[in-house]
């Protein structure tokens, strides 16, 4: 029945109907409806942002593995529904994760890690 709920808009006018009227079943509010999945390009520049932030303030990117960094995200292109929010993440781990798949990452994303200051070593 929560599929249903959050994904009222798609069921037709029938379904609606039927929902409301038979089961008493209404549509989920927005406070209901899941967030929606953040894409792994969306992820790495997330993470990228954090560790340029920490290279920023320290001047190195020898991060400890626990660290963890928290940035401002949300809307930089003047979207008014996407609110700015705090989102910690775990920077440290990233940082290590990627250095240790140098050998897989695209020449892009080595370039922009090396000019950050990424110890590749």
């Amino acid at each position: 029945m929560t599929a249903q709920r959050v994904g009222w808009d798609k069921l037709s006018g029938v379904q609606q109907w039927m929902l409301e009227q038979v089961l008493g079943i209404e549509p989920a509010g927005e406070d209901e409806k899941p967030k929606p999945r953040t894409s792994q390009a969306d992820k790495w520049a997330l993470h990228l942002a954090a560790a340029r932030q920490f290279f920023e303030r320290e001047g190195h990117l020898r991060v400890p593995r626990k660290h963890v960094e928290t940035i401002v995200a949300g809307s930089e292109d003047g979207d008014e529904d996407q609110e700015q929010r705090d989102v910690p993440l775990k920077v440290g781990a990233w940082v290590s994760n990627q250095r240790s798949r140098a050998a897989s990452l695209t020449p892009e994303r080595v370039q922009q890690l090396s000019k950050i200051g990424m110890r590749w070593a």
